[in-house]
């Protein structure tokens, strides 16, 4: 079995930013050589986060709704009293959502269904450089 560790970096926007990184992890994989295995994503840092979902307009701003309703930007979050910060609510979206990812390849392709794509989510306040660290896993 062979383990090919690889970077994505992409600049955010923040403030939810939903960047769609499908594309990058697919050249990742093709420039492998691997035909069979799993594709482990993981993102450092407390503000952002990995999943998947039909990356279209409506569901990006039905997502960003849901996490304004679970944890509003404009609540007085302990965060903010402890380091004179206001993103409290981009640690708390991104420990929901979670910093890792794993999606499965067969004949070296990603077994995505035909409308899911892989997204990175940048909840910070303030725009960001983010690196997601890919692990191809796999022969």
């Amino acid at each position: 079995m062979k383990i090919i560790t690889s970077r994505i970096s992409r600049s955010t926007q923040g403030d939810g930013d939903t960047l769609d990184i499908t594309g990058d992890l697919e050249a990742l994989l093709a420039g492998s050589g691997l035909s069979e295995g799993m594709a482990h994503l993981f993102i450092g840092g407390s503000t952002a986060g990995l999943t998947t979902l039909e990356y279209e307009s409506g569901v990006i701003e039905d997502l960003a709704e849901v996490f304004e309703t679970l944890a509003p930007a404009d609540r007085d979050w302990r965060h903010h009293r402890r380091w004179g910060d206001h993103n409290g609510h981009s640690h708390i979206r991104s420990a929901l959502l979670g910093p890792n990812l794993a999606v499965p390849f067969v004949d070296g392709r990603l077994t995505l269904g035909t409308w899911q794509q892989v997204v990175l989510i940048d909840f910070d306040e303030t725009p960001r450089n983010r690196e997601v660290i890919v692990q191809l896993q796999g022969e």
